[in-house]
């Protein structure tokens, strides 16, 4: 019998080993998001759905609760309003905090702490809520939207440029606004927040000393390399280009990623908007074309760099396209980009390629999800 399987085994292609495919690990959700969890929980996952809701969901009954509901709060007129982003303190199991960047009735952007109760953290009451940060926002798109905590336990905000076409207010460049940036603040305080020391704008006159970099048009979706802390940003382009933008570990404070000067590797195309690479521009590590074809998109959704149990994945920065049904990866080596995959037919789902992804997330275990924003959150698995 062993010497018939081994006959077997010889026989199968190369390409039966070592398969990574997808599977559907939950379905139903109204408009997702975001799957996170806080650090130590690993039998549950907090999906944030747009329209001002989170749920939690049992991996391993499919079981969903209510966790918060702050839909009373927010009024979606536009595609990319709602709530947005999610962030767990690092010792939620013990505190219960967390923070939800969201747009509010008006339209514009806040920054709030919750706090949540009971076993495990599993409820919060929308009462908690204490008000952070707000941020006036000029149109109803580029409301940016990712929070997360960084590897020196601040608290990053990726804010877009406020809206409209072209950045007509020139956010992105205007270090006294805190739209087109990304904010980074100590919520360490029992309220309220301060401003880290370090940053890079501290101290000068006409200048949000919030700011940790800037000059970005709408940021969507960041992430932390876990192993070498190294930084990625996502930022969605306007007509012609998307870009991901990279910044090696402890590096980055104060950077300019051109905004509204540049998309992508080019002068913004606008008559007097667009114009030479700024000498403290940091470029984009890589850049795609506006299209269909199968390296193009229109919306690029940032992602992660894997680090789970998948060991032919490890160091690939998983990326995809909103419009334009594509997931591909990336490898970054000596600051530059190398090894693009396109992975779209390999993770496809039954009813075929993923679309309209909305974001990418992680488990505690470090398995990568991928959200459909039409309900669906799939697991990469290793068949």
């Amino acid at each position: 019998m062993k010497f018939c399987y081994l006959l077997l085994l010889a026989w199968l292609p190369v390409s039966t080993f070592g398969k990574v495919s997808t599977e559907l690990l939950a379905g139903g959700f109204n408009q997702p998001v975001m799957a996170s969890c806080p650090s130590g929980v690993t039998s549950h996952l907090w999906v944030v759905e747009k329209n001002g809701k989170i749920i939690t969901l049992d991996k391993q009954t499919g079981d969903k609760s209510t966790f918060l509901d702050i839909s009373k709060l927010i009024k979606i007129k536009m595609n990319e309003q709602g709530l947005l982003g999610l962030a767990f303190c690092d010792n939620y199991l013990h505190s219960g905090q967390l923070y939800l960047y969201y747009t509010n009735h008006v339209g514009d952007s806040e920054i709030c702490r919750f706090t949540a109760h009971g076993p495990n953290m599993m409820q919060c009451d929308p009462s908690t809520r204490e008000l952070i940060i707000g941020i006036k926002q000029n149109a109803r798109n580029h409301n940016g939207g990712w929070i997360g905590f960084g590897p020196d336990a601040y608290l990053y905000i990726a804010t877009g440029d406020g809206g409209a076409g072209n950045d007509p207010k020139n956010h992105g460049q205007d270090l006294s606004s805190h739209l087109g940036k990304i904010l980074r603040i100590d919520v360490s305080a029992p309220e309220g927040y301060k401003v880290p020391k370090d940053n890079p704008f501290v101290g000068q006159i006409g200048t949000k000393p919030e700011i940790y970099a800037y000059g970005l048009r709408n940021p969507w979706k960041c992430a932390w390399d876990q192993k070498t802390k190294d930084f990625y940003i996502a930022d969605v382009g306007q007509n012609h280009w998307e870009e991901i933008n990279f910044l090696a570990s402890g590096e980055g404070k104060g950077a300019n990623f051109g905004w509204r000067l540049r998309e992508g590797l080019q002068p913004t195309p606008k008559k007097n908007i667009g114009g030479s690479r700024p000498t403290s521009t940091v470029d984009p590590i890589y850049v795609y074309k506006h299209g269909n074809k199968s390296n193009e998109g229109i919306s690029v959704t940032g992602g992660h760099v894997y680090r789970g149990p998948i060991k032919s994945l490890q160091g690939k920065y998983f990326f995809a396209d909103y419009g334009n049904p594509r997931i591909w990866s990336i490898e970054v080596k000596n600051g530059k980009a190398c090894n693009f995959m396109d992975w779209t037919e390999q993770l496809k789902a039954t009813q075929g390629p993923i679309s309209q992804i909305s974001s990418f997330g992680e488990d505690c275990d470090g398995n990568l999800l991928i959200i459909s924003i039409s309900g669906n959150i799939y697991q990469l698995v290793d068949r």
